[in-house]
């Protein structure tokens, strides 16, 4: 039989074959991809600050890219911007070795990359303004014999207005304490399942810092219980942040005949009496005419407030308010006398940043803006 008959045989067979649908790799079309044209000649750069401590910028461009993705990591946390500029920028809160990675994209799905390495050092200890941080002491959700009736863990994108106000201006006289600072509905915002109010440089209605005073008054008020407020501090000098509460009748007695129960307050920068390893709960109020006022404060052994999350409570109830810092105890008021019947009522909460006044003065050449108040969650039980 000759070359060509038997060629032609095979050819036949084959056709055949694939005719009735028999799987065979010979006959079986291959799929055809979408056309996709990819970028080419991938490049990124690295800039380490030299100013400011842990800040990278980077730089990429490439050929036929319709955008750029660039993908941070830190504490197994991604930060991830796409922009088509090809310039993005990141903070490293610590010292270590990261993986920055680039993306050249064609479009989501179709893209090439390329990643390099970073050294970061940072030489001292100051947290960066407005970080978030992942560490920190934590209060469960519930306790032997209590009862949560109430509680703001701060998730979604907006305040709830059955529970929040925000209060708008300076004031009596800065708030009654010379404070610097005009409060604004802009500075107060959710981000992440976290409350951050934020003190800035700036100038706002002639007041030369702005910042945010929000309160639950006429919405949400309680007499007793234990409340735990879980947050991280500003820092620096004049600040003044406060996770407070006041009487329900203070529109109709004032201050201090309506009482004050001062959870948390904070006195930036190297002041008498105060620091950013510092808190302090006082309560405060009217003894038979005379203002009167009790407080102790509570000191970090290592860092500052602002470094980490901490949990500031109270322990109130007919016989007394106890505060403590991550369940340390380090204050306690009897205000079992009649002197101190301001106690026994229903208060609201007032958490605000302030800017200088009569207690921290004013800020200086070295304090750094913005600041952050950061405040995780609110519970109270009873």
């Amino acid at each position: 039989m000759s070359i060509v008959l038997i060629m032609k045989i095979k050819i036949f067979l084959l056709i055949a074959l694939c005719s009735y649908g028999l799987t065979l790799s010979s006959c079986k079309e291959e799929p055809v991809e979408d056309d996709v044209s990819l970028p080419t000649n991938l490049t990124m750069d690295i800039l380490v600050s030299t100013e400011v401590e842990g800040l990278v910028e980077v730089s990429a461009s490439a050929d036929k890219a319709n955008f750029y993705t660039f993908i941070f990591n830190e504490n197994g946390q991604e930060s991830i911007e796409e922009n088509e500029d090809g310039q993005a920028s990141y903070q490293y809160s610590e010292t270590g070795t990261y993986t920055i990675v680039v993306q050249a994209n064609t479009s989501h799905s179709a893209y090439i990359d390329k990643s390099e390495t970073v050294e970061i050092t940072i030489t001292d200890n100051t947290p960066i303004p407005g970080f978030i941080p992942t560490s920190g002491y934590s209060t469960p959700l519930s306790y032997p014999n209590y009862t949560l009736v109430w509680n703001d863990e701060f998730e979604g994108n907006s305040f709830s207005t059955s529970d929040w106000n925000y209060e708008i201006g300076t004031g009596s006289n800065g708030w009654g304490n010379n404070e610097l600072q005009y409060y604004t509905d802009q500075n107060a915002t959710l981000t992440d399942g976290y409350l951050v109010i934020k003190a800035k440089q700036q100038l706002t209605s002639g007041s030369n810092y702005s910042s945010s005073r929000i309160t639950t008054q006429n919405k949400q008020s309680f007499q007793y219980g234990r409340i735990d407020i879980r947050a991280a501090l500003p820092y620096g000098n004049g600040l003044w942040p406060a996770l407070w509460m006041l009487g329900d009748n203070i529109s109709s007695v004032g201050w201090p005949n309506c009482g004050e129960i001062d959870i948390m307050e904070l006195v930036g920068g190297n002041v008498s009496g105060g620091g950013d390893n510092v808190v302090h709960g006082t309560v405060h109020w009217d003894n038979d005419g005379t203002y009167a006022n009790f407080g102790e404060k509570n000191s970090l052994s290592n860092g500052i407030f602002a470094n980490e999350f901490h949990v500031f409570s109270i322990i109130w109830n007919e016989q007394s308010i106890s505060w403590y810092r991550d369940d340390i105890k380090y204050n306690e008021i009897d205000i079992t006398p009649s002197a101190l019947s301001e106690f026994h009522q229903e208060f609201f909460f007032i958490f605000n940043a302030a800017v200088g006044g009569n207690w921290p003065g004013s800020p200086n050449s070295e304090t750094v803006f913005p600041q952050t108040m950061i405040v995780d969650y609110v519970r109270v039980f009873q």
